[in-house]
């Protein structure tokens, strides 16, 4: 399998996505590089069109379909993003499109995929579980397949992501990238070490799904149901690929999906984007393993920004309770008259905003003439809730944080 891609194909591909692509930004991130102690460029593939690198691989598969395969139509299985980009550019080329999904692949990707002119079947729990259905649908009805990672068309055309970044940043010794089949990390690595020698290549997967970091590492770790990183939610990964990895890649990191939420609320908030979980395992891994990285001028791909806004506002939910920005306290205090307006009016001159409250009588082991009083508010941090706690308990209350 070694060699079966080289860097003429992903420069030939790189001709055929030549305006019909968008050549993303890759920028330099000064407040990542100072928080993760290396220097930080970002790949903007949240900017394409459908919002993730997956057009690439789709539309140079595409783009080389004689007017036969074209007529008969496409059909490619997937969890959401490569959905989007055959379906996009098969609407584009006039060329019908089947595409499978997992009963449960987000609602925003699968939309999307509909909006596209494409007929969408939703299969099975997971992506395998869809892939099963997706090749025996392809081959009763004599659709040609566009594999999501597998085909080195496919890989070639991720590839030519590697040809920009080095482009824009030729100073970049160091990339990180999403693993989960094994298509974008195989044409990137392919491209990048051609062009530099020198250059290390790593791949991240989630814990959830290790199959990857398994074969290069020799483990057996189980995949489980479900991710926040869904669009590398792989439980195995490509033979062409894997061969490309092993040769290629100089390690496979794990990242944890509290890891993941982090990095997705620090891009929303550092670079004011939006990522979904498998754009942000870049980061994740570059924080989780800073020592190892250290130094090094690192390139990592924001691969999709495809997210169910509801998800992404639990993440930054909980990224305001982890950082101290919403805590919750929990009041004892004489059930009298005007008690809950006191402790409104403290937290007022201390500086909380209010956000919820419940005033408890009934469900307290209390004492009767007592009540328990939870607020949640929003303050200035960690440093800020200990000069509250501080301030009430010298004022005669008694408050404790919930966790």
């Amino acid at each position: 399998m070694a060699g079966v891609l080289s860097l003429d194909d992903i420069r030939a591909a790189a001709e055929r996505l030549r305006g019909q692509v968008v050549d993303t930004p890759c920028l330099h991130s000064r407040t990542l590089s100072a928080l993760c102690g290396c220097e930080v460029y970002l790949k903007f593939e949240n900017h394409q069109f459908t919002a993730s690198f997956k057009e690439r691989g789709a539309l140079n598969k595409m783009a080389q379909l004689t007017e036969g395969e074209r007529a008969r139509g496409v059909l490619a299985v997937s969890a959401g993003n490569h959905a989007q980009g055959v379906a996009y550019h098969a609407q584009r080329m006039g060329v019908p499109a089947t595409i499978v999904m997992p009963r449960f692949a987000p609602e925003v990707k699968v939309a999307n995929t509909r909006r596209f002119g494409a007929t969408v079947v939703l299969q099975g729990d997971t992506f395998d579980d869809a892939r099963v259905h997706g090749l025996a649908l392809a081959q009763a009805r004599g659709l040609t397949l566009v594999h999501p990672y597998d085909d080195v068309d496919v890989m070639a055309g991720q590839g030519s992501i590697a040809l920009e970044m080095l482009r824009a940043q030729p100073s970049i010794d160091t990339l990180l990238i999403a693993v989960g089949g094994g298509g974008l990390i195989s044409g990137m690595a392919t491209a990048a070490r051609a062009l530099k020698p020198g250059l290390e290549v790593f791949g991240v997967q989630t814990e959830r799904f290790p199959a990857v970091w398994n074969a290069v590492h020799c483990e057996q770790r189980e995949s489980e149901q479900a991710t926040i990183a869904d669009g590398i939610a792989v439980k195995s990964p490509g033979a062409l690929t894997l061969a490309v990895i092993r040769q290629q890649v100089q390690d496979v990191l794990l990242v944890g999906e509290d890891d993941i939420e982090q990095a997705i609320l620090l891009l929303l908030e550092i670079e004011k984007t939006v990522v979904e979980g498998a754009g942000a395992v870049g980061l994740a891994a570059l924080r989780r393993h800073r020592d190892r990285f250290a130094g090094r001028h690192v390139g990592l791909v924001l691969c999709g920004g495809n997210i169910e806004p509801l998800v992404l506002a639990e993440i930054i939910q909980r990224g305001l309770v982890k950082s101290g920005r919403l805590v919750r306290l929990r009041f004892d205090v004489r059930d009298v008259p005007g008690a809950l307006a006191d402790v409104a009016a403290a937290l007022g001159r201390l500086g909380a905003n209010i956000d919820q409250v419940q005033h408890q009588r009934a469900f307290t082991t209390l004492s009767v003439e007592r009540a328990q009083i939870e607020v949640v508010v929003q303050t200035r941090g960690m440093a800020h809730v200990d000069e509250i706690l501080q301030a009430l308990r010298s004022q005669g209350y008694r408050v404790e944080r919930v966790e």
